[in-house]
């Protein structure tokens, strides 16, 4: 099985899940919580082009690869594109800076694009009225290191965009600007 083929048959079998949660239901309603959780391996504060707080994405190392976990604040309702971009910068107000997808592999872009897909490519993120947007991303045989992997010599961003990702039109699945960027840092690092 090819990495396209091996991302599309991951992102087909639902193992990236969309979800948004009310932020009521996130805050544990009022009681305090007394699980510690591990810290992530790395993470992107997310902001847009005038600097305001758009949430944040959160990455652990696991043993197939690397898990995101994403809260997305301020969005209105609607669906967004995501995508993990190839530079560690994001320059306003387009964040051009962030450059393409993440594609170590150089094949074409989307799941369902039979030349596809990124490395950066994620699933849609939905976010539905007065709620906050939650999601648990797994890209599989992903590595967060060195030669082609994640945190590479130039970085990487995450990206959410401004619409829906079609998930075959090449390079960037027609999901319109860029509205915010975090650049990818790992844990501890200043």
């Amino acid at each position: 099985m090819t990495i396209g083929s091996h991302q599309k048959h991951i992102m087909a079998q639902g193992a990236v899940v969309i979800a948004a949660l009310a932020l009521a239901g996130c805050a544990g309603m009022g009681k305090k919580a007394t699980t510690t959780l591990p810290a992530p391996d790395a993470y992107a504060q997310l902001y847009d082009s005038k600097g305001a707080d758009r949430g944040r994405a959160d990455i652990y190392r696991d043993t197939t690869g690397l898990r995101i976990e994403l809260v997305a604040r301020g969005f209105a309702t609607g669906t967004y594109g995501m995508h993990v971009h190839a530079v560690g910068q994001c320059t306003p107000p387009d964040f051009a800076s962030a450059g393409p997808h993440w594609n170590p592999t150089s094949v074409q872009h989307g799941r369902d694009n039979p030349m596809g897909a990124h490395h950066g490519d994620l699933p849609n993120l939905t976010i539905v009225p007065d709620e906050i947007g939650r999601a648990t991303l797994r890209m599989v045989g992903s590595r967060f290191e060195g030669d082609g992997g994640l945190l590479d010599a130039d970085g990487a961003a995450f990206v959410i965009h401004a619409g829906p990702d079609d998930y075959k039109t090449d390079p960037s699945g027609n999901s319109g600007g860029r509205v915010a960027c975090g650049v990818i840092v790992k844990e501890g690092a200043k």
